[in-house]
């Protein structure tokens, strides 16, 4: 993430980048909306984020790649998927020099999705 600034949207967090950089951001939340439709966007971390009963995914621009942070269970089920990319528990790296996978991330984003109403549920059903 380039420099300090305090952002309040994500439209915000992206304006800062530049334009090839924009587009990369613009369309990782239009995958990231449409496989997600009842989340909101807010800022977590000074990170572009989804919340659907909890964080879904965050995601973040950095000098050579985006990051993306499914959580380690949204990493760990996507392994052989993301076999390609340099990751750790939570997060992936995807090089601005290379084609984001975007259909991964759908459906990432949907396993997440199912992930936190299943959560929800269960919670709601021990009150």
């Amino acid at each position: 993430m380039e420099g300090t600034n305090t952002f309040q949207t994500i439209d915000e967090y992206i304006l800062q980048f530049p334009d090839e950089v924009q587009k990369i951001l613009q369309a990782l939340r239009k995958v990231i909306k449409a496989a997600a439709p009842d989340a909101s966007e807010k800022i977590s971390y000074q990170m572009p984020t989804f919340a659907l009963h909890g964080n879904l995914v965050h995601f973040a621009a950095y000098k050579n790649h985006i990051g993306f942070y499914p959580t380690p269970s949204g990493i760990k089920a996507f392994e052989d998927a993301l076999s390609d990319f340099k990751r750790s528990k939570g997060a992936v790296q995807f090089p601005l020099s290379k084609p984001i996978p975007y259909d991964v991330i759908s459906e990432i984003v949907t396993f997440r999705v199912d992930q936190n109403i299943k959560k929800a549920e269960a919670k709601a059903k021990k009150k």
